[in-house]
């Protein structure tokens, strides 16, 4: 690949700069010489140079460049976010060589969450395609970027379940699942951070945002969150611990509360569970202005009040505010905080930057001088081939009545809709580095697959919403959204003539990505009233009609799912998502994608999630009984279940066969399942595994995922997939806290999805 190449050569061309400093020089890159280094390097400090090491700040209007300077002069700066150009980060850290008294470098940090400059599909889409090998790609991509703008570490990956869709934020996630987060997390930490952070393009991971942040109430962001103990550790723990025992350098606490208690404030989270039980060593740093924040929370009286419970909490580094340099002084003076808990805080801020390899070269990730690109934003710092080729992976048809799709390339193809020429909203939320121009939207990426072959047609149709409210809320911080000026009946009759002019219809539709953000949480998952009615008004023509999404969590689609022939889930596809659509649409590539969150049928249903308790009661859908837990007024269970995902071929499942009908203490069983290809594309799909403890001293789940594998077939072609299981596949937190595998039997279910399953059961000794 393109980017292996370049790594040689600037590895090659990269020389060590010369430091006066003692501090700067050749040092071993092992815990031993790190702690001693460290230790030594406190005792030259200052009580002021240590509590400036704990200050994170952003770049921007409240701290413009001359007063950053000024704050590096005073030794008040340990690092710096929002700065994502190699010219600007040399500046700041010549500052800091040229005019601080020790020279400790600073680190550099951004929210590279699915790609710096070339952008890959959200997180979210990532973990539908279930595909390690393509996360890795995505990792080890983005690292190499980052680090080639001078990056050293990233607020990534979020690895946040959430059952809410109705939270803006869980397009940064892998969605609803408690194991397949973590493979995704621990894939993308090991991914990004390579041999070692210190690496020219590696970067150090902050995984975020521990903890439980996917859980807050209503899917309101910033809210609280209350959940049992064995919740909190069997569902929503292991995928911060998965990415920390990959190595994870960094942790981002989390704005909510949890069970009543702020995570900036919490120190059984921060050092009973994070310090002590887990034995992580790396820094922990608070989300934007979350100390501040403690006083909003009602946990403090005043700031200095928050300054002491963050630190004595177990807060390392102070995101974006001043609190900490300017009350920890005062603090320490009157003995509310020793200054053995400043060591602590700046030894950790100090450890991972000997882990990047900044006491070996502070410049490391920025080359020599001179090397600067000449264009920042140069095309040939892209990495398109591989952001197709995930892309393409990534995306879920829903959809394909009397096989609609693949589309042919003649005829007259209509491409109607408000995101079908959208270059920033294909990018997607948190886009880094990201360039809008250069992004490859539907219209154009269906141009490029027709040319020559077929005629299309383009319309907007209607704008992504005409509420008023919704577009100012969208464009308050930036010009997100463009909304076209014409009446929407203006628009609406141009999309109905395109489309009867047409041989088949594909619309793109869904959500502008501001509305799947941060700070974007919504009470209607329904698509807004501007596009239901471009919906109604092309279904009328009957007219084929495509619907392709373009949204960033589930939705509630049972009508529009009703209206479409055919459905594609293509979420926010990134950089090349425009070519990526048209090759999944016209057949070039067969969809593979699996849903890694189950859509509701209303907003009423939510949370709904595969892996739930059963209840006394629970429903049975082929013998209904009113006193069962459901809703009357609708169908029940979700409308698209998580896992789900069908294929331009079919794929058959054999019965399941066990390798022992028992399973030893300690020991394994293998499960097995012959999947052929029984249709005439040739595909992939991803064939997975679901346990249940069928009884236990506590009620468990009716199904939860314990190993899935993304596997290619020809046509015709069969594979038999086996899956160990191990006693850790067993284990959950019973009643006294206590992580166990109780003897029983266990039911063994084997799927394309997690509704459609082949079953078998072994007995655990």
């Amino acid at each position: 690949m393109k980017w292996i190449c370049s790594v040689s050569l600037a590895v090659t061309l990269a020389i060590q700069p010369a430091f006066a400093d003692d501090l700067i020089g050749p040092h071993q890159l092992t815990p031993q010489a790190r702690d001693a280094f460290v230790t030594d390097l406190l005792k030259k400090m200052t009580l002021d140079e240590k509590i400036g090491q704990l200050r994170l700040i952003s770049v921007g209007p409240e701290n413009p460049k001359s007063a950053i300077r000024d704050m590096i002069h005073q030794g008040q700066v340990g690092a710096i976010f929002n700065t994502v150009t190699r010219h600007d980060i040399r500046e700041m850290q010549d500052q800091v060589m040229q005019l601080s008294r020790l020279k400790i470098p600073l680190f550099f940090a951004y929210d590279v969450i699915h790609g710096q400059r070339t952008q890959f599909p959200i997180p979210l889409a990532l973990a539908s395609s279930w595909d390690t090998d393509a996360i890795a790609t995505v990792g080890r991509i983005a690292a190499y970027e980052a680090a080639d703008d001078g990056l050293n570490m990233t607020w990534a990956p979020m690895v946040d379940v959430t059952r809410e869709p109705r939270w803006g934020r869980g397009s940064e996630g892998f969605g609803e699942d408690t194991y397949l987060t973590s493979v995704m997390g621990r894939t993308m930490v090991q991914a990004m951070q390579g041999k070692s952070p210190a690496d020219r393009y590696s970067v150090m991971t902050s995984v975020k945002h521990f903890a439980a942040y996917g859980a807050v109430e209503g899917g309101r962001d910033y809210n609280t969150v209350d959940m049992s103990s064995q919740r909190l550790f069997q569902d929503y723990l292991p995928p911060y611990k998965a990415a920390l025992d990959a190595g994870s350098g960094g942790v981002m606490v989390a704005l909510n509360s949890l069970n009543g208690v702020p995570a900036s404030a919490d120190s059984w989270l921060l050092k009973d569970v994070l310090r002590d039980d887990w034995g992580f060593k790396g820094i922990t740093i608070s989300d934007h202005g979350a100390i501040k924040e403690l006083l909003k929370h009602g946990v403090a009286s005043d700031p200095e009040d928050a300054v002491r419970i963050a630190l004595k909490s177990g807060i390392d580094m102070s995101m974006s505010d001043e609190y900490y340099s300017k009350y920890l002084p005062g603090l320490v003076k009157k003995g509310a905080v020793s200054e053995k808990e400043i060591d602590d805080a700046a030894r950790h801020v100090l450890n991972v930057k000997y882990d990047m390899g900044l006491f070996n070269d502070p410049y490391s990730h920025l080359g020599p001088v001179g090397s600067d690109p000449a264009d920042t934003n140069a095309e040939s710092r892209l990495h398109r081939a591989e952001a197709r080729d995930v892309a393409r992976k990534s995306m879920v048809l829903l959809k394909n009545r009397l096989e609609t799709l693949p589309l042919k390339k003649s005829g007259t193809v209509a491409l109607i809709g408000p995101l079908a020429d959208s270059q920033i909203d294909i990018m997607g939320s948190w886009s880094a580095a990201g360039v809008a121009a250069q992004s490859v939207t539907l219209l154009q990426g269906m141009k490029n697959a027709t040319a020559d072959k077929a005629t299309l047609l383009y319309a907007k149709g209607a704008n992504v919403t005409d509420d008023k409210g919704i577009q100012d809320f969208i464009n308050l911080y930036e010009k997100a959204m463009t909304v076209d000026t014409r009446s929407p009946q203006q628009m609406l009759d141009e999309a109905v003539a395109t489309a009867k002019k047409a041989d088949v219809v594909v619309l793109a539709i869904g959500e502008a990505r501001g509305m799947a953000h941060e700070a974007s949480s919504r009470s209607d998952l329904t698509l807004p009233q501007s596009q239901l009615k471009l919906i109604d008004a092309l279904k009328a023509t009957g007219k084929p009609l495509v619907m392709v999404l373009m949204n960033a969590r589930a939705l509630t689609l049972t009508h529009t799912t009703q209206q479409a022939d055919a459905m594609l889930e293509s979420w926010y596809s990134g950089t090349e998502g425009g070519n990526a659509i048209a090759d999944v649409l016209f057949g070039d590539y067969n969809p593979s994608g699996k849903l890694p969150m189950s859509f509701p049928r209303s907003v009423g249903q939510i949370p709904i999630y595969y892996n739930h308790l059963n209840s006394g009661r629970p429903y049975n859908f082929e013998h209904p009984n009113k006193y069962t837990s459901h809703y009357f007024d609708e169908a029940n269970g979700p409308l698209f279940p998580f896992g789900y995902g069908l294929s331009y071929t079919q794929f058959t499942l054999s019965p399941v066969k066990m390798s022992a009908a028992t399973m030893p203490r300690n020991g394994t069983v293998n499960a097995s399942v012959t999947v052929t290809n029984s249709g005439k594309r040739d595909g992939a799909t991803v064939v997975q595994l679901y346990l249940r403890d069928q009884v236990a001293s506590i009620s468990r789940p009716v199904k939860e995922l314990k190993g899935f594998k993304r596997i290619m077939l020809k046509a015709g072609e069969s594979q038999t997939v086996t899956f160990p299981i191990d006693v850790s596949a067993l284990k959950f937190w019973n009643a006294k806290m206590q992580q166990v595998a109780e003897p029983g039997k266990f039911s063994v279910m084997i799927g394309l999805d997690s509704a459609r399953t082949v079953d078998a059961e072994f007995e655990y000794l």
